[in-house]
């Protein structure tokens, strides 16, 4: 068996030993060619940074094709009916649009999501971030993912909304069931369990839009109705679609960031014993553990004409697998990659993706980063792990089911 085969035969994403630590495989990959063909995900897997960084900006791709297909004209198969809900609710997201509806859609919502809007936040994050990580140090530890982690994200974009405490609860289940759609080829149960999600949350934020349209308010959903420009405005779908990706966008990556940031300081005293010396390592630290052990492994794209990558063709209605992981570990780019450096300066990562679908939350989710960290600091000088966490068992969004700590 060739280097390539073997390399392609290491990406195994139902695989625990895979799933726990797919970094090594990434380096096969790499070494062995740009683009692989991948036949049990029928994906073209593409894992250096170049590569991947250039693609993210490369117009012959997208994150849909229906803007200039339909299935059968792609050569693929439609999804079943009864994931309708699912795909009516995802794909009218900005994540999943392409130009012309996603610059409108963009264009909109960034007139309510705003650096004005977002610097709002802070003193709200920072508040949140001491508060749970005062409270667990009083409660002798616990869960760092159901503390501080989930807690923190779910409430700071429930506050920009404008949804009720009460129904907060409701948020992280439904946002959980979702995503659960994201990995590759979920199972039935999945599926169910993602429509009735869907469902749910539609339903429950139609309500809210109703209420927020009689009486406005300063919350992001009064924000989304009363923007506005040259004649358009966004429908109540796209507005229904827009607060669910903020949701789910804007809080799984931050949980997974928290939670795989400090299971990684935890390996690695030295580091971590550097921050607490130096709490103005945070913003490089926030970067550099966003890069080293990445919370969104993949993303994928597909080819609306064909393009050629390391000089194999790839043939339109293909799919690409663009390895976020792999990317924030190639030797090309950062050096002494599979070693954490909290004082990294150039750290071009692509965690936040790149392109016209650069996340839109980054500066929030930077914020909650950084306040989280710094609360936990001072809070908790002497934290520690109390037991070896179990990984979800997700490859694609990478994270931990629970990290057990002790003040």
């Amino acid at each position: 068996m060739d280097a390539a085969l073997e390399a392609i035969g290491a990406f195994a994403p139902s695989s625990p030993e895979f799933v726990a630590d797919p970094y090594p495989a990434y380096a096969r990959l790499r070494a062995a060619g740009r683009a692989h063909y991948c036949a049990p995900t029928d994906q073209w897997l593409i894992p250096h940074h170049a590569d991947v960084a250039a693609l993210l900006r490369d117009r012959r791709l997208g994150r849909t094709y229906l803007h200039r297909f339909t299935h059968e004209e792609f050569g693929r198969t439609p999804p079943p009916p009864e994931h309708e809900p699912f795909h009516v609710l995802n794909d009218n997201g900005m994540l999943d649009l392409e130009a012309p509806t996603h610059t409108r859609i963009r264009r909109l919502v960034s007139k309510a999501f705003t650096p004005r809007t977002v610097e709002r936040l802070r003193p709200y994050v920072e508040k949140l971030a001491d508060d749970l990580a005062r409270d667990l140090v009083a409660d002798g530890g616990g869960d760092l993912v159901a503390r501080v982690a989930e807690p923190l994200p779910v409430a700071v974009i429930a506050e920009m909304l404008g949804i009720p405490e009460s129904d907060r609860a409701l948020l992280r289940p439904w946002s959980a069931a979702i995503c659960g759609m994201y990995e590759l080829n979920p199972p039935a149960a999945t599926a169910a369990r993602a429509v009735r999600a869907s469902l749910e949350f539609s339903a429950y934020l139609r309500e809210l839009i109703a209420v927020r349209r009689e009486e406005p308010g300063e919350d992001l959903i009064s924000g989304l109705i009363a923007a506005y420009e040259d004649g358009e405005s966004l429908s109540e779908q796209e507005m229904i679609s827009t607060c669910v990706l903020l949701l789910n966008a804007g809080h799984e990556a931050t949980v997974n960031a928290t939670v795989n940031g400090w299971h990684a300081l935890f390996r690695d005293p030295a580091q971590l014993a550097a921050l607490r010396a130096d709490p103005g390592l945070v913003p490089t630290a926030v970067e550099e553990l966003m890069r080293y052990d990445t919370p969104l492994q993949l993303f994928e794209r597909w080819v609306l004409d064909d393009i050629e990558v390391g000089g194999v063709t790839i043939p339109r209605g293909a799919e690409l697998a663009l390895l976020f992981g792999s990317a924030n570990h190639d030797p090309a780019v950062f050096d002494r990659p599979a070693e954490l450096d909290l004082t990294r300066r150039d750290n071009p990562h692509i965690s936040f993706s790149a392109g016209i679908h650069y996340c839109i939350g980054a500066p929030l989710a930077r914020i909650e980063l950084a306040a989280s960290l710094r609360a936990l600091l001072r809070r908790a000088p002497s934290l520690r792990l109390a037991a070896d966490p179990p990984r979800t068992p997700n490859f694609v969004i990478r994270g931990f089911e629970e990290l057990l700590v002790k003040p």
